[in-house]
């Protein structure tokens, strides 16, 4: 491991059990006891998990404890509850709120093993059937060839990256392969962005504020706080700019390509209106495209102009992933980025239409290995830090993402899951996520606390860090750049003896 990336990697925040008082009850199967039950004791006598209990002194025997249930997967074993019962009175069936979570994308097996990382910090196996979902295509169809576990010390492991490959500015190295995505205050609360925020510091990486301008909460971790810069320069300010180590243009969003942005009536509260300099409870959108921006050299000068505010920071260009999205990015390095965002088509949040995510972006897993290889053909690899999102959910979704040719990613759904995000699509509808995740409504957004938002994201971080870990183990790597472009380490799901890429 270099010095640099040992020096980047040498204090790592500790994992803190952070339990969520609203997902306690969420359990897999309901167990369901009749009338008819004589509380004989058998299946509390039998069961190994705990699911039914009898106290002493109680006539009756207490409910099953369903979040202990194995399901119908249980019938094998000889102790299996519903065969043993001398009155037939149990039986087990799918939990129906176990059912409603997710969609195929982010399926409930997924949804509830980010829910165990961010509450323990601890990694899940890599084969675990929660790292892949049932979408049936993109990083679903992508597997790892995986060799038998080895022995590893995590602390002899780099998982670093650099963010500026360009050989001049300030050096930026963040221990993880990831930082936060944008994800505008209107659009999540200022909970939200405070709890990505402290995590992103006690990790010693970055989150962005998304397109809605610069909360003053913010401040205090404007070190690991990327200011972006979007088509409707909504609360884009001078001391926004000069106080962002890195600074983003948003030239378009892979979930929602040549529709721009759009916060509705609801969610512009008198609060977000004076961050973004407009009128409270209309609609507001970001136009598409920048009507300054029909060129390279248009694009230099916008690089130029926050490069002439604030000379020390580094440029990142989002993208989506277009039809030439290679040529796009070579233009942005020519242009002057240090960092190319590529945005593929299954990103955003409950607020990005169905229509544009499934059918305009090239998928990010397509775009990858075609940038990279383009900037390896034009001999500018070297010098470009390329990072990947849209769609990737999981620790596993980031370690395709470099084996298909990125440095690392950008996350940011999966930040909003370990807060206890279900998935449920309703971020842009009337008042917003009754969990208060994606709400600017004044009483739903105190349901998100920042200190324990914070701690879950960074425990979910650490079991992730722990799983990139076992990965180079088993691969025989010790830092994460060696995976970069390793396309013979995949498998494609529908092909298995082919390899990725070729």
């Amino acid at each position: 491991m270099g010095d640099r990336k040992r020096r980047c990697a040498s204090v790592l925040p500790q994992q803190a059990p952070t339990p969520s008082e609203h997902l306690r009850f969420v359990n897999r199967f309901t167990v369901t006891r009749a009338d008819t039950c004589i509380s004989c004791g058998l299946c509390a006598s039998l069961c190994p998990y705990g699911v039914h209990k009898r106290v002493e002194g109680h006539a009756k025997i207490l409910p099953p404890d369903d979040r202990k249930c194995i399901g119908p997967s249980c019938e094998v074993n000889y102790f299996f509850c519903v065969a043993n019962c001398p009155t037939n009175s149990l039986s087990i069936r799918k939990s129906e709120t176990y059912a409603s979570l997710g969609d195929p994308r982010w399926t409930p097996e997924m949804i509830l093993a980010t829910w165990a990382m961010a509450e323990t910090g601890k990694p899940l196996p890599l084969d675990h059937q929660s790292n892949t979902g049932a979408s049936g295509g993109g990083f679903d169809k992508l597997h790892f060839k995986l060799p038998e576990p080895r022995k590893f010390e995590p602390d002899e492991m780099s998982t670093a990256i650099e963010l500026n490959r360009r050989g001049s500015g300030p050096e930026i190295c963040i221990p993880i392969p990831i930082y936060g995505g944008g994800m505008s205050f209107g659009s999540v609360s200022v909970h939200t962005m405070l709890a990505r925020a402290k995590a992103a510091k006690a990790w010693d990486t970055f989150t962005c504020t998304g397109e809605g301008g610069y909360p003053a909460a913010l401040v205090p971790y404007k070190d690991h706080v990327i200011t972006q810069i979007a088509t409707g320069l909504f609360g884009v300010r001078e001391e926004t700019i000069q106080r962002s180590r890195i600074v983003e243009f948003k030239y378009a969003q892979g979930a929602k390509p040549g529709l721009g942005g759009h916060l509705l009536h609801d969610k512009n509260t008198p609060e977000v209106a004076r961050m973004r300099e407009a009128v409270p409870y209309t609609s507001l959108f970001s136009p598409f495209p920048f009507h300054s921006v029909y060129s390279v050299e248009d694009h230099k000068k916008h690089l130029d102009w926050v490069h002439s505010i604030n000379p020390s920071s580094l440029l990142a260009v989002k993208v989506s992933t277009p039809n030439d999205v290679e040529m796009v990015s070579v233009g942005s390095y020519y242009a002057g980025a240090h960092i190319v965002h590529l945005d593929g088509g299954y990103g955003g949040t409950g607020a990005a239409p169905e229509i544009a995510k499934k059918n305009i972006a090239m998928p990010i897993e397509y775009a990858i290995p075609k940038v990279h290889r383009f900037l390896v053909k034009e001999g500018i690899r070297e010098q470009v830090t390329l990072l990947a999102s849209g769609g990737l959910r999981t620790a596993m979704d980031v370690a395709k993402s470099i084996a298909l040719g990125a440095d690392g990613a950008v996350i940011g759904t999966s930040d909003l899951v370990a807060l206890s995000c279900v998935r449920c699509g309703n971020c842009e509808s009337g008042r917003g996520c009754p969990r208060g995740i994606a709400t600017t409504d004044s009483t739903l957004d105190k349901i998100m606390d920042s200190e324990w938002g914070a701690r879950r994201i960074s425990n979910l971080y650490g079991a992730w860090r722990l799983q990139w870990c076992d990965l180079l183990s088993r691969l025989g790597m010790t830092e994460i750049s060696e995976l970069r472009g390793r396309t013979d380490l995949l498998r494609h799901g529908d092909n298995p003896a082919r390899e990725v890429g070729r």
